[in-house]
């Protein structure tokens, strides 16, 4: 049955284990969509139903491929001899999705014992960052003090643990940061209560403290899923973790892909001993190993693996492959950023004019403050590009149009509400604001209340769309019945951009047309709160990618470029990470090689400005770690005193 199917040995027997726990270890480009693609297949044909398999990962973009190759292949696997839809109407399909999207599905399917409705908001980390601001202010902390952001983050890590915001407030004793930080948790729960509304972490937490305290639930979703996948296991935080032993319960029957030289996410919660005490977690677990790199060079993998094997707290593997042995991994030496900048971009526009795709090209960089000197230098040339991280659903437009539906739909969203209220102008003021939050609606003046009444009107008009149109006729309506349309249509440019940007989510919200009405809805809104960065990669194309190296984990270009390699910078250093995995710079460094199929291409400045003054740097040690067979040093500096003026930056 599986003849025919590409796979090679280790891959056949990852895909033939289908009971009991299954740790597959999966280097870079080993094909590890492909195996759990092939499992998922190889289970429903002997007997499995696909609506009983649960696959689960980290990104949007992929549990996207996932699920269009799975249902790919299933609809191709003649023994089915029957179409598979792709989950919205028709046969059921297998489970799959994103952690957070799991625990969306389960919280709502149980609102009612959670004491929420099911369409509770889900706040995106600016929504987090204002309700934060509002707790502060509550009980009198000073933003000075203690930044906004770190409470949040500070927050969002207990949460990863398990911890609730009572938990932490008896655990928190005479520490002033921790009694501080209790306080203003407190209140932000608060917060999020009123507004019926939920926070990134809360979907995981709530999930998983349902699933341990009711017996009922737990074991009605054990008997959902008999087969569960897990995707990139060794990210897992504690609460990821525990979510999986819960759902994987007496049967065991659970799979997890994942590579402990790629472990790059300690600092947001990961935690690699979920992954190294696998077979301790699971007894009897079965380990498989894939090694065949599919992706790169051997000139690439050979960099790679001298890389990674001074790690020590890994398992050992070493990468191999058939591809031929490619280019040589350029090394350049720059005069400063601003040189280094100009000669990536020289690089570029000659693979550009050789016949590449610019969208095969990846700029990546180690720190966000690095994308300045290397954006300013694709202007100057004129070559397009793309800074990964631009979300569609963060514009303005975008989050205003979104907000209409939410409030409709969750009318207790005050958050939502304050948004729109005035978008576009419908001379509503602060003052009548606060009346109308505070319940003291009959105290505005007969005007006053004609406009409020015509704006809940709106809203009243626009959930009864909601619960019986398409979702893109929903949003068309909204765009229109709102006066959206009219104030950008008679504005200026940019506001022409903005109009294209909410015509833009019309054909977005047409992909869950598919859907029952209420379904779809959610579902869009679910997948807008959820959007990562790499999912704006899909919006440009012809354009080549600047990223960080941690954004970039996941993808693959025919070319890429490894930018500010020096000491200090890449390897990074701060006094903030004494508690970090020191081995964690260089599993960086190994997933930012590994990207590349064709060639690499390694820079560094001899001087950098960072904080306002200029640095002589040490190029970093990850270069020398590379033997000099595998690397073509170009020439260092300027050509020439003028062409350093020209590209030279003013800082």
């Amino acid at each position: 049955m599986l003849e025919g199917r590409g796979l090679n040995a280790e891959q056949e027997k990852a895909v033939r284990t289908t009971d009991g726990p299954l740790l597959i270890l999966a280097g870079a480009g080993a094909g590890k969509t492909k195996t759990i693609t092939e499992r998922i297949v190889h289970l429903v044909c002997r007997g499995v139903p696909a609506e009983k398999i649960l696959a689960v990962t980290f990104t949007n973009k992929a549990a996207k491929e996932m699920r269009e190759r799975i249902v790919r292949a299933l609809n191709d696997e003649r023994m089915l001899n029957r179409p598979l839809s792709r989950g919205a109407l028709g046969t059921p399909a297998p489970f799959i999705s994103t952690f957070h999207g799991l625990g969306v599905h389960i919280l709502k399917e149980n609102a009612r014992v959670l004491g929420i409705t099911r369409n509770f908001a889900i706040f995106d980390r600016s929504d987090s960052i204002r309700s934060i601001k509002e707790a502060m202010k509550q009980v009198g902390v000073d933003p000075k003090q203690f930044e906004p952001r770190r409470i949040l983050s500070a927050i969002s890590r207990e949460k990863g643990t398990g911890t609730t915001a009572g938990e932490y407030e008896i655990e928190a004793g005479n520490d002033y940061f921790k009694r501080t930080l209790a306080r203003v948790w407190r209140v932000y729960e608060q917060v999020l209560a009123k507004e019926n509304a939920l926070d990134f972490d809360d979907l995981l937490l709530k999930a998983v403290r349902l699933l341990q305290a009711d017996a009922a639930v737990r074991k009605h979703y054990q008997s959902v899923w008999s087969h569960i996948h897990v995707d990139e296991y060794q990210d897992t935080n504690d609460i990821q973790y525990e979510f999986t032993k819960l759902l994987a319960g007496e049967k065991q029957n659970i799979c997890v892909v994942g590579d402990i030289d790629q472990t790059i996410y300690s600092w947001r919660g990961a935690n690699i001993d979920h992954l190294l005490a696998f077979e301790e977690t699971f007894p009897g677990a079965h380990t498989v190993i894939l090694t065949k790199n599919y992706r790169s060079t051997k000139t690439i993998l050979s960099a790679a693996n001298e890389i990674i094997e001074k790690n020590a707290n890994r398992k050992e593997k070493v990468l191999v492959t058939d591809n031929d042995d490619g280019e040589a991994i350029a090394l350049y030496g720059g005069f400063d950023e601003s040189d280094e900048a100009r000669h990536v971009v020289e690089r570029a526009q000659e693979l550009i004019a050789r016949g590449t795709p610019p969208q095969e090209i990846a700029v990546l960089y180690r720190a966000n403050f690095q994308s300045r000197t290397l954006e300013e230098a694709f202007l100057y040339a004129g070559v397009p590009y793309q800074v990964l991280g631009t979300r569609f659903f963060e514009r303005k437009e975008v989050k205003d149009t979104l907000s209409f539906l939410r409030c409709a739909l969750n009318p207790e969203s005050s958050s939502d509400f304050k948004r729109i209220i005035n978008v576009p102008p419908r001379g509503i003021g602060k003052v009548t604001l606060l009346k109308i939050l505070d319940g003291k609606e009959d105290t505005l003046p007969p005007t006053m209340r004609e406009k409020v009444s015509n704006f809940k009107n709106l809203l009243i008009s626009i959930k009864e769309h909601a619960l019986t149109e398409k979702p893109s006729k929903t949003i068309k309506y909204i765009i229109t019945a709102s006066g959206l349309e009219k104030q950008l249509l008679t504005g200026d440019d940019e506001d022409k951009e903005r109009l294209e940007n909410i015509k833009e989510l019309v054909t977005l919200a047409s992909k869950y047309d598919g859907f029952e009405p209420r379904e779809g809805v959610e579902k869009l809104l679910e997948d807008a709160a959820l959007a990562s960065d790499q999912d704006s990669l899909e919006k440009s194309t012809d354009t080549v990618k600047l990223m960080t190296v941690h954004a970039s984990k996941g993808l693959e270009f025919d070319f890429v470029f490894i930018t500010g390699l020096e000491d200090g910078l890449f390897p990074h250093t701060s006094d903030a990470d004494e508690n970090r995995d020191t081995e964690e710079e260089r599993r960086l460094f190994y997933v930012a090689l590994t990207r590349a199929r064709k060639r690499v291409f390694l820079s560094y400045a001899a001087t950098r400005m960072i904080y306002g003054s200029r640095e002589v740097n040490v190029p970093s040690e990850f270069i020398s770690d590379i033997s000099s067979d595998y690397i073509e040093e170009g020439e260092e500096g300027y050509r020439d005193e003028q062409e350093r003026s020209e590209f030279l930056i003013i800082e």
